[in-house]
This record gives structure tokens, sequence and C-alpha cells, in this order.
């Protein structure tokens, strides 16, 4: 992962000096050679990063001024190196509001093509633009309120109360999570097939992805949902 981190800061800084962004052409996108461990090779990992980057930011940032631009488009892409991460991304606020698409190293060491990485970043720039943070929020503080207000009533103690209120905030923040999910990956869908990307094969990312199941209050759908809502979104776009 070392290896990956500073190569990855070298293309960076390579990149900086490229000029235009790279158009990428429509159509299927040739899968590395895996290593004997299954994950691409360091080098490829980094490139393949750098130039979905280049590729997909001004692309996002379009959408979003389209869609949505009260909610802020300046996007800024970083790479979460703290030691020990799992794969994962995911969008943020910094304090002056602009938003953040973060991949952590492993994540990025995982992802088996362009592909992945376009569409995990299109489904993580959707949040924001869709501005799921203050939804979700919202959803908690009204879950906090009413838990509390009904535990005030029943005459409980100011420590049952708090945790009333704690139970109602994570319920609310949780009570639409699965569909955010799924708008998500509907809006990365076109995001990412408009950069050029192919999003089903980006999908496949969730083969590899253990199956959260159809659980009351969890936060991601099915696997096999979010590959649906891919492929329809596709034939949508191609007007089948």
């Amino acid at each position: 992962m070392r290896r990956l981190f500073g190569l990855f800061w070298f293309l960076v800084l390579s990149a900086c000096a490229i000029g235009p962004v790279p158009q990428v052409q429509r159509q299927p996108v040739p899968v590395p050679v895996l290593g004997a461990s299954g994950r691409v090779p360091a080098e490829i990992a980094a490139r393949n990063f750098v130039f979905v980057v280049a590729a997909m930011e001004p692309v996002v940032e379009r959408e979003c001024f389209q869609r949505n631009p009260g909610v802020g488009c300046d996007f800024q892409i970083v790479v979460d190196d703290r030691p020990g991460q799992p794969p994962n991304a995911f969008q943020t606020l910094d304090q002056a509001g602009r938003p953040i698409i973060a991949f952590t190293l492993a994540l990025i060491g995982e992802a088996r093509n362009v592909n992945e990485l376009a569409f995990i970043m299109g489904h993580e720039a959707s949040h924001h633009i869709l501005a799921h943070i203050p939804k979700t929020e919202e959803s908690a503080i009204m879950g906090a309120l009413v838990m509390g207000a009904l535990a005030s009533l029943g005459g409980g103690s100011q420590a049952s109360v708090q945790a009333a209120q704690q139970m109602g905030a994570d319920v609310g923040a949780r009570r639409f999570s699965k569909g955010f999910e799924l708008e998500a990956d509907q809006l990365g869908t076109v995001i990412a097939f408009d950069a050029g990307f192919d999003p089903e094969q980006g999908a496949g990312f969730f083969d590899r992805l253990p199956d959260p199941g159809n659980t009351f209050l969890g936060t991601h759908p099915p696997n096999a949902d979010r590959i649906q809502m891919v492929r329809q979104t596709l034939l949508q776009i191609r007007g089948y």
C-alpha cells in the first residue's frame, strides 16, 4: 500500500501538467490482468484512479450545477491514507461546506478497472447532488424530537429521554438510507455513462461485497437490487 500511495502522488503531480482532460470513448475498457492475489498491480491501480478523477470530475460538477447548483459543486477528490482503513469511499463536507469525495487506499487497490472507480465516484457525488446529507440530518432530528417527546410524556427520567432521543435520531437517520443508496446508484450510473465509462461493468464491484440483505432499518439495500437499478437506468438512457 505504501508503494501505491507514493506512486499515486507522483501521478497526481504529473497529471496536473497534462493539460486537457482526456476524452474517454464510450466503449468497453479492457480489464487489466490481475495478479496472483486477484488484485490489480499497484501501478495500474494508481494510474486508473488518476485517469478516472480527471475524466469524471468535470462531468460530476456539470451534473451538479445542472441539477442542484444550490448545494455547491466545487468537488474535492481526496485519498484517505490513514493506516488500516478498509476498502471504502464516502462523501462528506469540509468546514466551508465544500463537497469532498474520499477514497481509501484499500478501495483504490481493490477496484479491478476504471469502470468500477468511475461508478463509485459517480455514486458518492450523487449523494451530494441529491442533498442526502441534509435530508438525513433532518430526518434524524425529527426522529429524536418525536421519540424524546414520547419518552417525556411517559414520565421518563432525563437519562431515559436522552436515550430515546438517541434511538429516535438513529432510526430517523436510517429511515431513507436504502432509498438514498438506490437514488445515488441511479444518478451515479448516468454520470459515469456521460463520462464515457461502462456503469454495468462498474457495478461488478457489488459482486465482491458482502450482501447486506434486506434487513429492517439496514443502511444499504441488497446488492441484487443495486445491480438491477444500474441495468434499468442504462436501458432508460439507451432508450430501450
